[in-house]
Parts: C-alpha cells; structure tokens; sequence
C-alpha cells in the first residue's frame, strides 16, 4: 500500500509558486489542461499547487495537509482498525477521494492514484531525489498524529513530517528537506528574502509565506 505525503498550497499565483518550488528541485508531474492546478514531485513526497481564488478558502492563501494514494480502500480498513471510522470515499471529477477526520478535528483529503488523466497533462518528471517534502505541524499532539499516519502506511521511523509546538490552532507549514549543498540552494535564490541560520533556509515565497528548507 504505498502512500505518498502532498501539503496542498492554495495560492495566488499558480505559476509563481511552481517556478519557485522548480528553483528549489521540485518537478512539475500533473497539470490541469485549463489552468489552476499542478502537482509537484520531490524524492519523497509532493506537493500540490491549487488556485486559491477557485478554492474553498476564500482566495486566501495558505497550506493544508493531504496524500496520494494507489489504494483508498486498504486505506481506509487500515485507518477503521485504528478507531478512524468516519471515512468516506466519493469520487470527484479528478477520481476517487477519500475523506476523514484526524486527530484534533482536522479533516483530511486523500487522493486515489489515477491513470485517467482526461482534462489533465502529464509531464515526464525527474524528480531529484535530494529533495523531500517535511511539512511542519503545529498545534498536533504528537502521539495520536504518528498513530493516524502509520494508520496511512506511513512508517514510524520516517514520517514525512516534522512537528512544531502543541499548542495553538492546528497549522501546517510548507518545508523540504535537502542533502544538497545549502550555499547552492541559497545561491540560487539571491533575488528573494532569504534567512539564512545554521543548516536552514527561510525563505518568503511568492505568497508571502514562509518555507523552510532544512539542509
């Protein structure tokens, strides 16, 4: 059962933010042929770009933690014998999706892999295998949050994700991984605001937000 982690960018400018997130080592594997949607391979992980102004927030920009499955229904038995019963899968112009609540209230959408690719175009991506996605979560409790992810199939030992205070109102903040020389990342990127401290990487996107890049 193979499970892959996609924070899901609502944001402004669908074009800005791939062109950013290709500087970094991200590539472009699905779009939409009418424009407002592409999703963005790493080594591990994705990340999926939604305009905002066509989206349910309201126009605003912001992140929110989704997956990519090949297999929903696995899934949600998996998540159902872990005390996740309130599943429910439906399908959606782009395929079969399926929807339940994690801990906190926090509800989350997981994606059905598909071969049907009506409406979309599918690029010949070469995702550098340097780069991970490690989505930083706020305000979750840890120990029910690693439960519900190996609930996914995600392994315990390697959860792509990176956990920030437990307090406050759940959040989720767009960050990568990267075994690439920093100096090249930061290199690369002279004409944005970027902090460097340590072994990180902040910069301001497209968006105004902030990702992080963790070398």
């Amino acid at each position: 059962m193979s499970v892959v982690i996609r924070p899901l960018r609502f944001t402004t400018d669908v074009d800005a933010m791939r062109a950013f997130l290709e500087r970094l080592g991200l590539r472009s594997r699905i779009e939409s042929e009418r424009g407002g949607w592409v999703d963005m391979l790493a080594g591990r992980g994705m990340v999926g770009l939604h305009d905002a102004a066509t989206s349910s927030t309201g126009g605003k920009p912001g992140t929110s933690l989704s997956f990519e499955a090949d297999n929903l229904d696995a899934v949600q038995d998996r998540l159902e014998q872990l005390g996740f019963v309130d599943g429910t899968v439906f399908d959606e112009a782009y395929g079969r999706v399926l929807s339940v609540t994690a801990p906190d209230g926090v509800v989350i959408w997981i994606d059905q892999r598909s071969d049907d690719l009506y409406g979309y175009k599918l690029h010949d991506a070469r995702p550098d295998d340097r780069w991970s996605v490690t989505p930083a979560l706020t305000g979750a409790e840890q120990p029910p949050w690693r439960r519900f992810l190996n609930g996914l199939g995600l392994e315990l030992s390697e959860l792509p994700v990176r956990f920030g205070p437990a307090t406050g109102q759940f959040a989720v903040g767009l960050e990568l991984t990267t075994t690439e020389d920093l100096t090249d990342v930061h290199n690369r990127l002279t004409d944005l605001p970027v902090t460097r401290t340590g072994n990180t990487l902040q910069i301001t996107d497209p968006d105004g937000q902030l990702v992080v890049v963790h070398g």
